[in-house]
C-alpha cells in the first residue's frame, strides 16, 4: 500500500524556476507516493507552491521541524518550517469508479487510469482498450467480467491470466482470413496488441491490428469489414477498396 505524508506549521516556502516566488504562512505540505509535493494554505483548492513528480525529493526531520527539497529540472521546491503544527503519514491508493468487491478479499475494487484496482490490497488487473466491466462475475474467480470488441463480442475475466482474451479472440479468428498477399492463413498473435499477422512469417511480413469493433461485412480485397465506434473500415486501414453503401 502506497502513503502519503502530511506535514503542517508555519512554513517559508521558497520556489525557483519558471515562477520565482517565496512565501511565508501556516500550511499544510501534502507529499504524495509519486514525490509530488503540494503547500496549501487557508484559500481555495490552489496550491500556493508545486512541483509534480520531481527527479528527486529529501526530506530531513527532528523534533523541532522539518525540511524538504524537491529538484525537477532547473525547478527547486524548498519548504521550512519555523514552527511544526503535525506530521503524519496515511495509507493512499488510485481513486476511480467503484466495480464491487474482490472475491477473496472482500476489499472494494475500482477503476482507474485502465486498470482494476483493489483498494486494501493495491492488486490491480490491467484493461483492454474498449473494455466495458459488467456487473456479471466469472464462473471461475468470481472477478467481475469485461465485454471487449475484437472482431465479435466477447466476454471474460478481467484477470486474463484466468480467461485469457487472447484465446478467444484466437479461437474465433484465427486462421479465418487470408493474407491479401501471399493468400496465407492471418494467425491471431499479440505484438504490442492483437495482430492478425501472414503464418507464411519467414517470407511475408503482412500483419494489420485488429480494431475494437465487430466483423459485419467483407472488402473487395477479401479482408474483414469491420463496425467501430468511428465507423466502418477494412482490417486493413490504408485500404482504399472497400466504401460504405452511402459512398462515405
Amino acid at each position: 500500500m502506497d502513503s502519503a505524508r502530511v506535514f503542517a506549521g508555519d512554513c517559508t516556502t521558497t520556489f525557483e524556476g519558471t515562477r520565482e516566488r517565496t512565501t511565508r504562512g501556516r500550511v499544510v505540505v501534502l507529499v504524495k507516493p509519486d514525490r509530488t509535493v503540494l503547500v496549501h494554505d487557508a484559500d481555495g483548492y490552489q496550491p500556493v507552491a508545486w512541483l509534480t513528480r520531481p527527479d528527486s525529493l529529501s526530506v530531513e526531520e527532528d523534533g523541532s521541524g522539518f525540511g524538504l527539497t524537491a529538484r525537477a529540472g532547473e525547478q527547486t521546491l524548498r519548504v521550512v518550517s519555523h514552527d511544526l503544527g503535525g506530521r503524519a503519514t496515511y495509507p493512499v491508493s488510485a481513486a476511480g469508479v467503484p466495480v464491487g468487491h474482490h472475491p477473496e478479499t472482500g476489499e472494494p475494487l475500482v477503476r482507474t487510469g485502465g486498470r482494476l484496482v483493489g483498494l486494501d490490497s493495491g492488486v490491480e488487473y490491467p484493461l483492454v482498450a474498449g473494455a466495458q466491466i459488467l456487473d456479471e462475475s466469472c464462473d471461475d474467480c468470481g472477478l467481475p467480467l469485461m465485454r471487449v470488441e475484437r472482431g465479435a463480442v466477447f466476454e471474460v475475466c478481467v484477470d486474463r491470466s484466468c480467461e485469457p482474451l487472447d484465446d478467444a479472440v484466437s479461437e474465433r479468428f484465427d486462421g479465418a482470413w487470408s493474407c491479401p498477399d501471399c493468400g496465407s492463413p492471418l494467425r491471431v498473435l499479440r505484438r504490442s496488441g492483437l495482430i492478425a499477422g501472414c503464418d507464411a512469417y519467414l517470407a511475408c511480413e503482412t500483419a494489420f491490428s485488429i480494431p475494437m469493433g465487430v466483423v459485419v461485412d467483407t472488402c473487395g480485397c477479401g479482408l474483414p469489414v469491420f463496425e467501430t465506434a468511428t465507423g466502418r473500415r477494412c482490417l486493413d486501414g490504408t485500404c482504399d477498396v472497400y466504401s460504405t453503401p452511402d459512398g462515405d
